[in-house]
């Protein structure tokens, strides 16, 4: 491997860099319906420590006029990846952006952290209109 190869920004570390929560007319406004969104791998870093956290996150909204585009929300999951952030102000974050890209009727969203050191952490935040 080139000293260039090794300092390239790949395809997929430009699409999470540039990941941003893309939505879409919802297809059914007026009926409510529950979208339910599960990512397995996310990852962030402790803030203190520099430990990498991983989590489970769940998603689960009703939508109003917007739905959130499903390669979106991966690219912009794993934007946290690298990030310095703790395992509260994760799950808030990601509220406060869905909310502000969607404006969803209600929205929760579960943090189901991997244990470490003897901790299992669960963070759970909801919005409603």
């Amino acid at each position: 491997m080139t000293e260039n190869q090794a300092t390239e920004v790949k395809y997929g570390e430009r699409a999470i860099e540039e990941g941003k929560l893309i939505t879409f007319p919802n297809p059914r406004p007026g009926r409510v319906y529950n979208i339910s969104v599960t990512l397995p791998e996310f990852t962030c870093k402790c803030p203190f420590s520099g430990y990498p956290d991983f989590a489970t996150i769940y998603i689960n909204y009703c939508p109003d006029e917007k739905v959130v585009e499903l390669k979106a929300i991966k690219l912009y999951i794993n934007s946290y990846r690298d990030r310095y952030i703790s395992h509260e102000e994760s799950i808030n974050q990601i509220l406060d952006d869905f909310v502000a890209a969607a404006d969803p009727l209600s929205i929760t969203i579960k943090g189901d952290f991997n244990p470490r050191g003897n901790v299992h952490t669960v963070v759970e935040v909801s919005h409603k209109k």
